[in-house]
Order: structure tokens, then C-alpha cells, then sequence
């Protein structure tokens, strides 16, 4: 008998939620990511302290400020370890642009221009390179911009249907949907369990599918932010599906069939009239768990990504 994990591979592409080059080799995905928080367990793994001191140096020996040094630092690291990655993996990397640029479109197309350039300096074509931003208006609008450019973008903390709406409108490769935070403020706000049939998350990214399907949208639906393995299990047909290393290994060390849950079947209806900037922000202000998780995810990234620079200038003051 096969595996959850290996039937769930043929229903979804699988993406690994993880930057740790061991558990990728072993769970072979599809594609993978690199952001603040996996840089910083980086810092503590052994494996990795060779790489560090080496794009340390690097950017030691550059002229400018220190602050500015260490911003860079953050995007070398990022793109080193998101090229190691790409070795081993037949897919795509996602690349995180600073979450504290997540309300400024310019700024965050410049970024994601420099991380590109990054990314081919070392031999990394920009078509193995997803560019994840935050899904804020700014964000959509900076995605919006780079996909007719050529680069394509992973939008991510999608909590609202008007944020989904707004980066089908834009043109966007992938989106994000989280299902385990939807479901934790839910849960919160109600003090219910849920099965995962009923599991809130897990019924929002249906929502996101069904919009893709009825609108015959290009953009890839991605599953992100899982609990457990029932909420996986519960959107097994969703195009894509990022997960974690233990829910993986829990996934391969349990025998079974995986039955299809999402069916991604186009209806080819009337598209809806692209949404307006006060449209997109008054349906977003509708939902108040969008509201919250959206600021507490982009807070939350902010926070790994100043303690990562915090590490970085550390470490910079020792070389």
C-alpha cells in the first residue's frame, strides 16, 4: 500500500514549508522557500556556519553604512540559501521581499529586482524564482508589475476573498491562502473544534479554488499554513500545497488512499469587474479576521526579519 504522502502527489503539487536542505532531499518536492524565520534557524545549525561567514565577508568588505551592509546581508543569505535549494529541487524557490515594504509598491519592485539579480549572479534563472510578497493592495500592485515583467510572484497571508479577487484581477502566478490561521482565529473567536470538513481554513481555500475555477484564472492556488494532517487531507486536489516537515513525515509514515477533496475544474463564467483600490479596501475592512491576521502576519515577519538583522550585525561585528 502507498503512502498518504505519495498519493497525495498525485492529487497536488507538493511543496516543501522549509528551508532545511535534509528534510527537502528526503521529502523531494516540487519547489521550496527561504524566508527570515528559516534564515534564522540557520544561525544555529551547524551544516550552514560556512556559508554565513562567507556572505558575511562579502558584504563586510562592501563600502556603506552598517545598516544598509545588513539589509543586503539579509538578501545574500536569502538567495545563497534559496540556490542550494534550487540544486536540489525540479522547481521553484519563493523569496521573501522585507515585510515592513509591504506598503510600498516601488520599493518592493526594487527589491525584487535586486534579489532576481542576486538569484542570476549565481546561475539561478529568474523562471526558478518566485518573489513572495505580502498580499496588501501595495503588494498586489508590485506583483501586478513584475508579472509583466517576467517575474513571477508568490502572494502571501491571503486571508479575504477581496485579496484573492485582487491578485486574479492583477494577473498573479500563485497565491497563499493560509488555512491553519484562519482556522486559529476561529477558533478563538468561537471556542469551537472543527473537523476538517468544517474547518474554517480548509473552507476558505475551497472559496479561493472555486473563484480560480468559475473565473478561468491562471493563477496557481496554493495551500499554506497547516496544523495538521486532516487539513491537508481536506484539500487534497488543491493545485498546490505547502507543508511542513513533521506533517510530512507524518503523512509518509502513514499508509492509505488519499481521496480528491478540490476538483479544479473550469466553468469558464463571466469574470467579475476587476476590483478598485476602495472596493478591494472596503471587502478586505468587511472581514475582520483578514483584518487581523493580515497585520499580525505582516508584524510577525517583520519581527523574525529584525532579528535576523540583529544576528547579522552580531556576526558582522565579530569578523
Amino acid at each position: 500500500m502507498t503512502t498518504q504522502l505519495d498519493a497525495l502527489k498525485q492529487l497536488s503539487l507538493v511543496v516543501a514549508d522549509t528551508g532545511d536542505l535534509e528534510a527537502i532531499q528526503r521529502y523531494r518536492p516540487q519547489d521550496a522557500t527561504t524566508n527570515p524565520s528559516l534564515l534564522l534557524k540557520a544561525f544555529d545549525m551547524p551544516g550552514y556556519q560556512a556559508l554565513i561567514d562567507e556572505e558575511l565577508a562579502a558584504v563586510k568588505a562592501e563600502t556603506g553604512d552598517r545598516q544598509a551592509q545588513v539589509e543586503h546581508a539579509v538578501d545574500r543569505l536569502a538567495v545563497a540559501k534559496g540556490s542550494e535549494i534550487a540544486k536540489v529541487i525540479p522547481g521553484r524557490i519563493s523569496t521573501e521581499v522585507a515585510a515592513k515594504l509591504s506598503f510600498d509598491t516601488q520599493v518592493s519592485i526594487r527589491k525584487a529586482h535586486e534579489l532576481i539579480a542576486l538569484y542570476e549572479q549565481r546561475g539561478v534563472s529568474k523562471d526558478r524564482v518566485l518573489i513572495k510578497l505580502a498580499a496588501t493592495w501595495e503588494g498586489i500592485r508590485a506583483a501586478e508589475r513584475l508579472e509583466q515583467e517576467g517575474i513571477h510572484c508568490n502572494l502571501t497571508l491571503l486571508f479575504s476573498d477581496a485579496q484573492a479577487q485582487a491578485c486574479f484581477d492583477a494577473g498573479v502566478f500563485l497565491v497563499s491562502p493560509f488555512v491553519g490561521r484562519v482556522t486559529d482565529w476561529y477558533k478563538q473567536a468561537t471556542g469551537q473544534d472543527f473537523t476538517p470538513d468544517t474547518d474554517p481554513g480548509v473552507q476558505f481555500v475551497r472559496g479561493v479554488c472555486q473563484r480560480v475555477n468559475q473565473g478561468g484564472y491562471d493563477t496557481v492556488v496554493m495551500g499554506a499554513s497547516f496544523r495538521t494532517t486532516g487539513q491537508v487531507l481536506a484539500l487534497a486536489g488543491c493545485p498546490r500545497l505547502t507543508i511542513s516537515p513533521a506533517l510530512l513525515e507524518e503523512l509518509a509514515n502513514t499508509q492509505g488512499d488519499v481521496i480528491p477533496k478540490v476538483l479544479m475544474e473550469r466553468s469558464g463564467g463571466p469574470r467579475p469587474v476587476p476590483l478598485t483600490e476602495p472596493a478591494f479596501r472596503w471587502g478586505h475592512n468587511q472581514d475582520a479576521m483578514a483584518n487581523d491576521k493580515l497585520a499580525e502576519g505582516i508584524r510577525r515577519f517583520a519581527e523574525d526579519q529584525e532579528r535576523l538583522e540583529e544576528r547579522i550585525a552580531n556576526r558582522l561585528a565579530t569578523l
